[in-house]
C-alpha cells in the first residue's frame, strides 16, 4: 500500500463537488489489491455493499461507508478508482481552511 498527502488547489482537481478557490488537503491510498470495475466506483461507498461473498474475502461491508461519513462530516469528499486485479486508489480530499 502506498499512502501520500498534499495540500492541493480545488482548481487543479476535477470534482465538481470541489469548490475551485479553496485549498484542499489531498489524502491518497493505492492498493495492489483485486481491484473492482469501474461501474462499482459510488456502490462501494454504500452500508452493506459488497462485491464479493464472504466465503470469498472476509468482511461486513461498512467500513467505507464508515470512511464516506467520516470524510462528508469534514465538508470533504472521497473517490475510488479501479481496475480489475489491478488494485485500487481511494482519494480524500478535506478542506484546509
Amino acid at each position: 500500500m502506498t499512502i501520500t498527502g498534499e495540500i492541493v488547489k480545488g482548481n487543479t482537481v476535477k470534482n465538481e463537488h470541489i469548490s475551485p478557490d479553496k485549498k484542499y488537503c489531498h489524502i491518497s491510498f493505492k492498493d495492489n489489491g483485486i481491484g473492482f470495475k469501474p461501474e462499482y466506483s459510488e456502490r462501494i461507498f454504500e452500508v452493506f455493499q459488497k462485491l464479493h461473498s464472504k466465503d470469498d474475502y472476509a468482511g461486513t461491508g461498512i467500513g467505507l461507508a464508515i470512511v464516506k461519513k467520516i470524510v462528508e462530516n469534514h465538508n470533504g469528499i472521497i473517490t475510488a478508482t479501479s481496475e480489475l486485479k489491478k488494485g485500487a486508489t481511494f482519494d480524500i480530499y478535506i478542506p484546509a481552511d
